[in-house]
């Protein structure tokens, strides 16, 4: 029955517009011959922020005040190593000064200086990167630093230096002994 009045009403359609002349269109556009399914849009734009963040690296840093300090262990050693580091009992065998290093070049020359503390079986290091007061918002060398040394697989512990030999604008890192085996 449906169709019966489907046909009708197609027919009397016909008959309505039979002496009607259609418009020439010379910028017609054809619509798509096949069905295009929903797209998630805002799954895909999720999935591309997601690796953005990680390609980027350095945005998802926790913001440190001015004169915060730093502090890390790894996970499974002794909390009485990182007590040790903060109290000044191991000797720095060498130092480097991030300043006037915008973040990506400071963050590529830290990685080699670890790499190279590392294959001079350095076991303490120190960074100077500064306290941020004439950053514009944030210390962001500081806190470079703080990301670059939590990811480092060589990196046992870091704290801010004594008050003596820089406080929160230098970073003291105690390296592991042993070499990590990179793939």
């Amino acid at each position: 029955m449906k169709s019966e009045n489907k046909n009708r009403e197609k027919e009397m359609f016909r008959r309505a517009m039979s002496d009607v002349t259609p418009l020439k269109s010379t910028n017609r556009i054809d619509p798509p011959s096949k069905k295009t399914f929903p797209r998630e849009l805002q799954l895909e734009k999720d999935d591309q922020a997601v690796m953005d963040k990680l390609l980027a690296g350095d945005e998802d840093t926790v913001e440190l005040e001015n004169g915060e300090e730093l502090l890390y262990l790894k996970p499974g050693y002794q909390k009485r190593v990182l007590r040790r580091l903060r109290r000044g009992y191991y000797s720095v065998e060498d130092t480097i000064d991030l300043h006037y290093m915008d973040v990506p070049t400071a963050k590529q020359v830290l990685r080699d200086f670890l790499e190279r503390a590392s294959q001079r079986q350095f076991g303490c290091v120190r960074v100077i990167h500064g306290k941020g007061l004439r950053s514009r918002n944030l210390p962001r060398l500081k806190m470079m630093t703080n990301k670059v040394l939590r990811n480092h697989a060589l990196v046992v512990a870091f704290a801010s230096s004594r008050p003596v030999s820089g406080g929160t604008g230098a970073t003291d890192i105690l390296l592991s002994a042993k070499p990590v085996k990179t793939r």
